[in-house]
């Protein structure tokens, strides 16, 4: 398959750059559309008016694509991959093929790694960063800033520790230069065959901290949970919605004779779960974090040991001593500060009802909101929590 010559009126260095002025997550490309962005969660036009064809997006796709990405999208018609570019900022790419066409996404990295304060991250996240050994999942949806997330803790540890980091992704995002500690970041497809093969041996390259991109599959999860209890610090994301989703993923994923031995597993080395999810601000351009925190306590151990999931969220809401919350307590805070309108809240909040109990709102009749809408110009009400 030969590149053909781009088209004079659009490339995308310039696309990249618009990106960046708007300050857009992702840009798409895809043939019979004009460039897209998504800018504060929402698709949009860029700005060339351009409507492109195959062989715009093939040459667009090309022209950041090595000789050996070329070979592997040809082989498989999928490829993650990501690139920097001086002076502008970091990018991860995915290549794909749609009726025969070639598409593609790309989602901007910023070359700075944000710290916890930037991120507005509540302190017990960073503590977690701080534990000598164990598990730390960072999960939620696609583009919820997991990845970001993981940086600050990596970045963290790099600053105030001595030690050796391995980070094993699908592709590399940010990149994290020695500092305290030797970082050796591992690149699926490029520095290793996959996650699993990587994790095989991790143990024999003496790490203090193992990243783990995805946990994608049963091997994975497994590697996971002997890199952590063999006296490691393991961090890894998931595409779960809350803490009980991913304690329930990682034992269901396991045969039904293995998973006594996994909980069993799991009460020892998961030391804190953060699910995040990124919600538009009621005023002004940009998103909010909101996060869910499950921090372990000898209780929440126990509940795992005995399979009694469904009671951690009982013990979370308890446990605000501890540093946890609730995605819906993250949800009241954004609300009563004015920073999000009670829509979103509605539309994230896995318990709605109880989140509109909580700000002294009836509750949905047959999941309509209550008569008089929920806008943005919608004033808090006082809580009644």
């Amino acid at each position: 398959m030969t590149a053909p010559a781009a088209p004079s009126s659009v490339n995308l260095r310039m696309l990249l750059e618009e990106m960046i002025e708007r300050d857009a997550s992702d840009l798409h490309i895809t043939a019979g559309e004009r460039p897209k962005l998504r800018v504060d969660g929402d698709i949009t036009n860029s700005n060339v008016d351009y409507v492109l064809n195959p062989k715009d997006t093939l040459q667009l796709a090309y022209s950041v694509l090595t000789e050996n990405q070329k070979k592997r999208f040809e082989l498989e018609d999928e490829l993650d991959f990501s690139f920097g570019i001086q002076n502008l900022a970091r990018f991860r790419g995915n290549c794909f093929k749609q009726r025969g066409c070639v598409s593609m996404v790309i989602r901007q990295i910023p070359f700075s790694v944000k710290t916890f304060q930037d991120l507005g991250l509540p302190p017990v996240i960073a503590k977690m960063a701080e534990k000598p050994r164990g598990l730390v999942l960072v999960t939620g949806p696609t583009g919820s800033g997991k990845s970001t997330t993981l940086a600050a803790m990596i970045d963290k540890i790099n600053r105030e520790r001595k030690g050796h980091i391995i980070t094993v992704e699908d592709p590399i995002e940010f990149i994290h230069r020695h500092q305290g500690c030797i970082v050796n970041q591992r690149e699926v497809g490029t520095d290793t065959k996959s996650f699993g093969n990587a994790l095989k041996y991790a143990l024999r390259e003496d790490p203090d901290v193992v990243l783990i991109g995805e946990l994608r599959d049963q091997e994975t999860i497994a590697a996971a949970l002997t890199i952590a209890e063999t006296g490691h610090l393991a961090f890894a994301t998931l595409h779960t919605n809350s803490a009980t989703e991913a304690i329930n993923r990682i034992i269901d994923v396991f045969p039904a004779h293995q998973q006594e031995q996994v909980r069993t597993q799991l009460r020892f080395v998961l030391e804190g779960i953060v699910t995040q999810t990124l919600l538009p601000r009621a005023k002004g351009r940009g998103r909010v974090m909101a996060a869910e925190i499950l921090v372990m306590t000898p209780a929440i151990r126990a509940l795992i040991k005995d399979a009694k999931i469904e009671q951690i969220p009982g013990k979370m809401q308890a446990g605000k001593k501890y540093g946890m919350q609730t995605l819906n307590d993250a949800l009241y805070a954004l609300y009563m500060a004015r920073e999000v309108t009670l829509d979103e809240c509605i539309r994230v909040s896995s318990e709605p009802n109880d989140f509109l109990r909580m700000i002294g709102q009836p509750p949905m009749d047959d999941g309509m909101p209550p008569i008089g809408g929920m806008g943005a110009a919608q004033r808090p009400m006082a809580a009644k929590r």
